[in-house]
């Protein structure tokens, strides 16, 4: 019984939790907001504007959904102590485990909504478009860089994120030259911004006869979809467009065809590429986009007036500039050099049990 009184005890403690999270979450302000734009969407001339129509549609379905999840938390926390006390009336040790599973989900969920609040910059709530590059260390890199794809796609998946593969250059013997995917979903690049940087691997190669432990390094580059894209400048004379036989292991999403696009941005030396739509005009618009979300990525995180005002500036795949390790040998541990987080369960984080590192980044840049 003393485990059921302890677990009420806390269950209880969580409701002024709970209240001040809806206190930190605005859910008064943000009922207000949803019955306004209810009311746009009554308007007769709401369908006349298609783009601000499609927004006000997405921001209402967005603040509708916290709405609904925190108010679903507060139920499910009335239930399980509802649970908690009947147990405890009917001196019934037999839901000590259910009880228990559901205070930990709720302190869980809790947290979860706690990081949510954290995102508040302002693309934080957009799609991200993130590519993968090897740098030193040849097919060692370049399986690196494969290992790090599957990290975040896997990521994405336990998130039930969509992701869509837009470009893929295979490697010279295993891994790649380089990947880009789109993370489709709400706080997409809120959440992944943690992983844009190097990652570098120690561990003993397999490409390597002798068996020796090397050291690789890879990088993760995270920009968010911009709206309005197109409404970015880039000069004809400044951009090179060549294309190419689609390659990979893009499967049935890739056109085996010579209509896969790359795109060189003359002055700053960026490369952009698209080879899964299904035509040729459809990979250039598409790389088109990247290529601009990119530069304005870059004149924001640079604070510059212009897109002319983008010089290359790339930061070296390398030691000395990694934002996380990965070490397989001689012992397992991926640690965060920026916040200190760290995991010994290496095969959970490569396989996409990466919440620990995003959360303590966000915390850290809160402070």
């Amino acid at each position: 019984m003393i485990a059921l009184e302890d677990a009420k005890y806390k269950l209880i403690g969580m409701r002024a939790e709970l209240k001040e999270l809806g206190s930190a979450l605005r859910i008064d302000e943000l009922k207000v907001t949803a019955d306004e734009l209810d009311k746009q969407t009554l308007d007769p001339d709401f369908w006349s504007d298609q783009e601000n129509s499609s927004k006000v549609l997405q921001k209402l379905k967005q603040t509708k959904d916290t709405i609904e999840d925190y108010d679903a938390l507060c139920a499910r926390l009335e239930d399980a102590i509802t649970l908690a006390e009947m147990a405890i009336e009917e001196n019934d040790e037999a839901y000590v485990e259910e009880v228990q599973s559901e205070l930990d989900a709720i302190v869980k969920a809790e947290e979860e909504k706690r990081i949510e609040i954290l995102l508040s910059g302002e693309y934080d709530k957009n799609n991200a478009i993130v590519s993968f590059h090897p740098g030193a260390g040849g097919t060692e890199a370049q399986d690196w860089a494969q290992m790090l794809y599957r990290m975040i796609t896997r990521w994405a998946e336990r998130h039930n994120y969509k992701y869509k593969l837009l470009d893929w250059l295979d490697g010279d013997a295993a891994g790649i030259k380089s990947a880009t995917i789109m993370v489709e979903g709400l706080n997409a690049y809120g959440y992944l911004k943690a992983e844009n940087g190097v990652h570098r691997l120690v561990r003993v190669s397999p490409f390597d006869a002798a068996g020796r432990r090397q050291t690789s390094f890879a990088s993760i580059e995270v920009m968010p979809e911009f709206d309005n894209i197109d409404k970015v400048e880039i000069r004809d004379e400044d951009i090179e467009v060549t294309a190419h036989r689609s390659s990979g292991a893009g499967g049935q999403h890739i056109n085996k065809t010579d209509s896969a696009i790359r795109i060189l941005h003359k002055p700053t030396g960026i490369v952009v590429g698209c080879q899964t739509e299904r035509s040729q005009l459809q990979n250039k618009e598409t790389a088109m986009k990247m290529l601009k979300a990119k530069l304005m990525e870059i004149k924001i995180r640079e604070r510059l007036d212009t897109i002319e005002d983008i010089q290359g500036n790339k930061t070296n795949i390398e030691w000395g500039a990694q934002i996380c390790s990965y070490v397989f040998m001689p012992y397992t541990l991926a640690k965060d050099t920026r916040t200190g987080f760290e995991d010994g369960n290496i095969s959970a984080v490569m396989d996409g049990e990466i919440d620990g590192f995003i959360n303590a980044y966000l915390k850290m840049n809160a402070k």
